[in-house]
């Protein structure tokens, strides 16, 4: 049986803003009810904070109320069935060391396939920075010479919907993206794209 978040802290609550039996609350708890009799009696968790079930939404007021009739039934925990929604912090993206060595290629496959990125667009994507963007377009980033252009999304720095989303974003802004491109056995584009893409580098 699943039990709640910090039972003996909410065993206290219960307790102390109930009227439920012994045996309800230990039952809920997963204790023992001569233990829940002593933190009534004040002789266990002395000075411990209540933690309130219903605030943190593992019981209904309902529920209590239900139990409070009746002390033949039994609490039952609130599960939610949806999982919580996690929100992506602000600030930069974590990108694994073994992977940080791939974003140069991942900033030059951008620059060739999807010029309509902004500079900012391309920094959260793949978690670089805007000094990073200017070296690889300038090619004078430091390994300039090793560079290869590789879809992001394959080398797992970003996944496609966000790639799409980012796109999405910037023709909406009103940038212009390229027509579909062939890509060599390599999957790097061929020898043509890579001349344009010098010829756009060099208009840079």
């Amino acid at each position: 049986m699943a039990l709640p978040l910090m039972p003996k802290a909410t065993a206290v609550w219960l307790v102390e803003n109930t009227s439920l039996s012994f045996e309800q609350i230990a039952a809920f708890c997963g204790m023992h009810s001569l233990e829940v009799q002593a933190i009534a009696d004040g002789e266990v968790a002395v000075g411990m904070v209540g933690l309130d079930p219903v605030a943190n939404g593992q019981l209904t007021k309902a529920e209590i109320e239900r139990c409070e009739k009746n002390e033949a039934l039994r609490l039952k925990l609130l599960v939610v069935d949806l999982p919580q929604v996690a929100a992506r912090s602000k600030g930069p993206r974590y990108t694994p060391i073994t992977k940080r060595g791939d974003k140069p290629d991942a900033i030059a496959w951008l620059l060739k396939h999807h010029p309509e990125l902004s500079d900012a667009q391309t920094c959260r994507l793949i978690g670089t920075t805007k000094p990073t963007i200017a070296a690889v377009r300038d090619r004078t980033h430091w390994n300039a010479a090793n560079i290869k252009p590789r879809n992001p999304v394959m080398l797992g720095l970003c996944s496609q919907r966000e790639l799409e989303e980012a796109l999405a974003l910037a023709i909406r802004r009103g940038g212009t993206p390229l027509p579909p491109q062939d890509p060599d056995e390599d999957g790097y584009g061929s020898e043509r794209d890579d001349e344009s893409y010098s010829e756009q580098e060099d208009a840079h």
